[in-house]
């Protein structure tokens, strides 16, 4: 028997429509999931915006407040696609109004700030889902479980990698993202909370860190209207107030040691996303814009040691839920149908699946120890708030 489960979307800029699509797609890939979400509300406060997702998507009804979700007793789970400056209010409200939360990275601007919507909905009994989509791929799950295994040997450093044009053009907008108050800590909670969670699933905790920050683009003018994206200004020139890159050097609490580096303002790279791990006896290779491969060298020859190709397919991860063969590419929205579904499983089974709350806290404690190494340019601890 298939039920179905009312949810919201709020905010509904890129991020909004690649939930929404998601929603939408479940039923395709999972028809054995008991849960059948149907789009109740879209929240947006930009004029006009709502109403159009509503046309498209076939949401129930808008509202411009987001507090009209946390307020309706017949929405059930929300999205939370809002700015990050906006996640802890948004979310911690969503948890004590007795909702389940889809809530995208970084959950907020600090560790502080992921903590308190982890606690609320902690307290309230609700379950969550955080969006650290390139754990999803069924590639990296396979390089996750080969580590785990030992067919590596023991894990002595990994180099991740987040390289990214999409703020390479000086005439990029001085949107929230580019603001201390309202986007936090620039690159590092666009791309760095990604390599930070994807540093943890494959290795385990980040005990210690030292990290250089810089600003390659200064200033950006000033939007003069509502923007999506990353789209282009000619108006003020204001100051860019956060990180357009870092490059940051990891101590495991294994003893491994790692690279980290990510970049917002990479001419030249389009998504250049992925990991190398060595071990002992091997290493597995990922890239995402070659997202169903994954690189192993494993064996006993150590020097000169092969490196074979692995193509993903049904046997892998959640593949088979999208092609009946390997070799054929999976996508980026593919990824966020898988943690639609592991969020609404999760809600089904009452079990967490998929990247959780816990997951945010984790991550955006690395990022604060990124931001005050950068300031104080020494090693620091990474420290979890309980």
């Amino acid at each position: 028997m298939v039920d179905t489960l009312g949810v919201a979307v709020v905010g509904f800029g890129w991020m909004g429509r690649v939930h929404t699509q998601a929603y939408a797609r479940v039923p395709h890939h999972y028809p054995q999931l008991s849960l059948r979400p149907r789009l109740l509300t879209v929240a947006e406060e930009v004029p006009g915006r709502a109403e159009e997702a509503a046309a498209q998507f076939g949401f129930a009804s808008t509202t411009r407040d987001w507090r009209d979700v946390a307020a309706d007793p017949s929405v059930p789970a929300v999205s939370i696609t809002a700015p990050n400056f906006l996640h802890r209010e948004i979310g911690v409200a969503m948890a004590e109004a007795g909702k389940h939360i889809w809530i995208e990275k970084p959950v907020g601007l600090t560790a502080e700030d992921a903590r308190a919507v982890a606690d609320a909905a902690t307290r309230a009994g609700v379950h969550s889902a955080v969006g650290f989509n390139y754990r999803n791929a069924p590639a990296v799950e396979t390089a996750r479980e080969l580590i785990a295994s030992g067919e590596i040997g023991t894990v002595t450093h990994v180099r991740v990698r987040l390289l990214s044009d999409y703020a390479a053009h000086p005439q990029g907008a001085l949107t929230w993202r580019y603001e201390r108050e309202r986007g936090g800590s620039g690159v590092l909670g666009d791309l760095a909370s990604h390599g930070a969670d994807l540093a943890r699933f494959l290795l385990g905790d980040i005990a210690s860190l030292t990290a250089d920050t810089a600003i390659f683009v200064p200033e950006r003018a000033r939007p003069t209207g509502a923007t999506a994206g990353h789209t282009l200004a000619t108006g003020e020139l204001g100051p860019v107030e956060n990180e357009d890159y870092v490059n940051c050097l990891l101590r495991f609490a294994s003893g491994a040691r790692g690279v980290l580096e990510a970049c917002r303002v990479s001419v030249g790279e389009q998504n250049n996303y992925g990991f190398e791990v060595h071990g002992t006896k091997g290493a597995v290779f990922w890239d995402f814009r070659r997202m169903g491969e994954l690189g192993i060298s494993r064996g006993t020859s150590y020097q000169d040691q092969p490196v074979s190709t692995l193509y993903v397919g049904p046997a892998q991860g959640e593949y088979g839920a999208f092609q009946p063969g390997a070799a054929t590419s999976m996508g980026y929205d593919d990824l966020k149908v898988i943690e639609a579904y592991r969020f609404l499983r999760s809600i089904a089974e009452g079990t967490p699946h998929g990247a959780t709350l816990a997951d945010a806290v984790h991550s955006a404690a690395v990022l604060d120890a990124m931001s005050r190494s950068a300031e104080s340019g020494s090693w620091v601890d990474v420290e979890v708030p309980a």
